[in-house]
């Protein structure tokens, strides 16, 4: 079992004002703000360029395949320069993405913007993981990951509401443009955060020239072995406890999509199937910080199965539900358990991470989640396809069962913070 090393007091903030609230959580808010004005606008944009409805559909879909292209390479890019500067570049990056997509007058030209953004939020996410892992004391971590997957959810949430906001009376790339001011404010937070992480080993004085030789080595110390290295050394982690983030990941990436497809098999009108999903987002966003402090307090299963179970639950429940009221109540256990599991898989990450490489191997913990993520809807896709959307709900749901199943068998051999008998034997409590 292997844990970051401790790198601040427990004494001191929660959140301090620089490093936390600015190098982290008010950046995401705002980077998400952007993504989440340009969801709902893909599709749309794509059909005014011309294309069909299941060629829009493959155009939405770029940006989470951007998102799992761009793990490993981001891992690999945040070692080498730095968690905070590879975040100022996905932030430039994101803010060019944003405007090609708004100039776009072809749908290749749209594509590759989509797919950019989805890559430069990859390498953002990571380094911003990564950041918090370093400077965040492990018994505090579980708090600040699961604020920092608040935010997340908080910006994607509000996101929509500031792109209808702007296009209103106007053009779709209005909300576009709504992302590259959010990209670009969210880059200038990041670069007027202080760096904690590597500033107490630089050099105060000195020539120009000794300061960034110093600077060359700090980054040559920080970036650790190579990406395969990190694989080989990892791989047994990687292929036990990674099959619980797949299957975690493939659950909650599966509730973006039963509740659309369920409301639709209804004969819902897509108003209804809106405020129903917005109920579970609103339900959501309500546990980020006590599931954080559950983690904190009592240990990681505490909340990984309880979430899971829960999601199963309402998962293998959604079949049965016949009208608004019914799929209302499931449409918020569902939010309940997602809220539940805030922060869960970024937390493990930080607890298995080694300290030598640990970007990289945050870049392949990221691409099992991102996996996942992409799996769960394809399994509900699947069943649809097959003449049966409950059968492939059910299996969703069966999947949560298995991801829980997955925690506790794993968790404990490889985080010490599983529960308070792991901590206990580890001399972290007595």
């Amino acid at each position: 079992m292997t844990s970051a090393p401790r790198t601040r007091d427990a004494d001191g903030p929660m959140f301090p004002f620089r490093t936390v609230v600015l190098g982290a959580l008010l950046p995401s808010l705002v980077f998400e703000i952007g993504v989440g004005a340009m969801l709902p606008i893909i599709v749309p944009s794509a059909v005014g360029l011309g294309s069909s409805l299941a060629v829009a559909g493959v155009v939405a879909a770029l940006l989470p395949v951007g998102q799992i292209l761009a793990d490993l390479p981001a891992g690999s890019l945040a070692a080498r320069v730095g968690d905070r500067r590879a975040m100022i570049m996905a932030g430039v990056v994101a803010a060019g993405a944003f405007a090609g997509a708004a100039a776009a007058t072809s749908l290749v030209m749209l594509a590759v913007a989509v797919l950019a953004t989805g890559a430069a939020a990859a390498v953002f996410n990571l380094a911003r993981h990564s950041y918090l892992t370093e400077i965040t004391p492990p018994l505090r971590r579980a708090r600040v990951l699961s604020t920092l997957a608040g935010v997340h959810r908080i910006g994607q949430f509000l996101g929509p509401f500031a792109g209808a906001a702007v296009i209103h009376g106007g053009e779709l790339g209005y909300a576009y443009l709504l992302g590259v001011g959010t990209a670009l404010a969210a880059t200038v937070t990041v670069a007027l955060a202080r760096d904690d992480t590597v500033r107490s080993a630089l050099p105060a004085a000195g020539t120009l020239r000794q300061r960034r030789a110093a600077r060359r080595e700090a980054r040559r110390a920080h970036a650790g072995p190579s990406m395969l290295e990190v694989l080989y050394a990892h791989r047994k982690v990687l292929s036990t406890l990674g099959v619980a983030v797949l299957l975690v990941g493939a659950v909650r990436g599966a509730r973006q999509t039963v509740l659309p497809l369920w409301g639709e098999y209804l004969g819902l009108d897509p108003a209804t199937t809106s405020l129903i999903f917005g109920l579970a987002g609103a339900v959501d966003m309500l546990l980020f910080y006590p599931a954080g402090k559950v983690m904190d307090r009592m240990g990681r299963l505490w909340i990984g199965v309880p979430s899971m179970l829960v999601m199963g639950a309402a998962m293998i429940a959604l079949p049965f539900t016949h009208s608004v009221a019914s799929m209302s109540v499931v449409a918020a256990l569902m939010g309940l358990g997602n809220g539940m599991s805030s922060g869960i898989l970024m937390t493990l990450g930080a607890d298995v991470s080694p300290a030598s490489g640990r970007a990289r191997f945050l870049g392949a913990w990221r691409v099992l989640q991102d996996s996942g993520g992409a799996l769960g809807p394809l399994v509900v896709s699947a069943g649809a396809a097959l003449g049966s959307l409950a059968a492939g709900i059910w299996v969703t749901g069966l999947l949560g069962a298995g991801a829980a199943a997955a925690l506790v068998r794993w968790v404990p051999r490889w985080s010490v913070h599983a529960n308070r008998t792991t901590r206990r034997q580890a001399g972290l409590i007595t």
